[in-house]
């Protein structure tokens, strides 16, 4: 049943389930698709902060992605924490070995509370092997910057950053505004063909944990249903969106969104 949209999710795990797999696999089954995983590392963290990342060895890694390859399939992968340059290099091969399958590149660096989630060197191989594989990569402001070595502080600065991504060979970039200053938060959809901005008024929450995730997996799904790249990106947002204005208030810090809106409906 391809239909239903297979997601490969390449990532780590949040033990609090506001980010990372947990809320990789809610995204996917909340609209409609089918999660598979391959678990780079387990973390011990809540809304508070990580206090523990335990890498998982990239051959085990490796397997994971194969097995679930190799049986169930996948119309999509998407990748998130991948913690060093062996597992970028890892992750290259594995795109390579399913050639048309797309990919969303979630670029994650840092997480919500401040805790580095990728080493230095990797940055580099995320630079030089995973965007030239990316069909939509999904940076933010900041993790646009170190990929780039630009400043980006203005949404003309994002929409500059995207350009270089784009020119660095990602077919298609969602340049993330949130960390930009304003009253409004604008994310721009780039492509060599043009640019969708999505724009929306800033939610005043401290529960904002997995934002970024949400995002990419949502985007994973509605290409892994056959959406149009433009179509899946918009519907995505909105999830999004709607997920963080129904935040559940859970945690003493940056607490989840609420993954399961769609399932009892938007009233």
């Amino acid at each position: 049943m391809t239909s239903l949209g297979r997601v490969l999710i390449i990532a780590g795990s949040d033990s609090g389930g506001g980010a990372g797999i947990q809320a990789d696999i809610k995204t996917v089954t909340a609209l409609g698709g089918y999660a598979a995983t391959a678990v780079t590392a387990v973390t011990v963290q809540n809304t508070l902060g990580v206090s523990g990342v335990h890498p998982i060895p990239v051959g085990i890694v490796e397997a994971q992605a194969r097995a679930v390859l190799d049986d169930i399939g996948a119309d999509a992968i998407k990748t998130g924490m991948l913690g060093d340059r062996g597992m970028v290099e890892a992750v290259a091969r594995i795109l390579d070995s399913v050639e048309g399958v797309p990919s969303v590149i979630d670029p994650v660096m840092v997480a919500k509370g401040g805790a580095s989630l990728l080493a230095r060197d990797a940055i580099e191989a995320v630079a030089a092997l995973l965007i030239p594989r990316a069909a939509l990569l999904t940076p933010n402001a900041p993790e646009a910057a170190a990929l780039t070595g630009l400043g980006v502080a203005t949404t003309e600065d994002l929409r500059r950053a995207g350009e270089a991504l784009l020119s660095a060979g990602a077919r298609a970039v969602l340049m993330k505004g949130g960390h930009i200053p304003g009253d409004r938060v604008v994310d721009l959809l780039m492509t060599p063909a043009g640019e969708t901005a999505f724009e929306t008024e800033r939610i005043e929450t401290r529960h904002t944990h997995g934002t970024g995730c949400t995002l990419a997996s949502a985007c994973a799904v509605g290409l892994a249903q056959g959406l149009p790249l433009t179509e899946a990106v918009a519907r995505a947002w909105a999830y999004a969106q709607e997920a963080i204005a129904r935040a559940p208030g859970l945690g003493r810090g940056h607490g989840p969104l609420d993954h399961g809106w769609p399932l009892r409906g938007k009233g």
